[in-house]
């Protein structure tokens, strides 16, 4: 006998297969529904008043597949997102004509910063806020999954 520690299996990892959904919670119901409806173009699949809660739930999807669920409460307290807090940061939307997408943007009047390079992936990318002042990023370009592996 050696005396020594038997080795132990690494623990699994979890994997999963993509994101489903994002939250929202909105201040103004009716002024980020059409914001995410008529600005981003979000498809709207259910819509519901839960009167128990005083609470609007409008499930809606990007081309993917993958949801946003915007909710809606009694005077929900804001979340500084300045200075950077911990937590999640920001939504990031992909598109494929970064010029196009920000155009559109700017005619429904939101407020774009300019578009910049990822320096390690070489994707465009740039900011925006929803009604709320949650920050939205969109990119256009190299995909996170193949980005550094030329």
């Amino acid at each position: 006998m050696s005396g020594s520690t038997p080795a132990t299996a690494p623990l699994p990892a979890l994997r999963p297969s993509g994101v489903h959904h994002v939250a929202i919670i909105a201040s103004d119901y009716a002024r980020s529904r059409r914001f995410y409806t008529e600005v981003l173009g979000l498809q709207v699949v259910h819509e519901h008043y839960r009167a128990e809660r005083q609470s609007h739930k409008l499930d809606l999807q990007l081309p993917d597949g993958t949801q946003v669920e915007l909710f809606s409460f009694p005077r929900p307290p804001a979340r500084p997102s300045y200075p950077e807090a911990c937590g999640l940061r920001h939504l990031a939307l992909r598109v494929a004509d970064m010029e196009a997408s920000v155009a559109a943007l700017v005619a429904h009047g939101v407020a774009v910063e300019p578009v910049r390079v990822d320096p390690f992936t070489g994707a465009l990318f740039t900011f925006f806020a929803d009604p709320d002042g949650l920050p939205i990023e969109l990119v256009e370009g190299r995909d996170r999954k193949t980005a550094g592996t030329d």
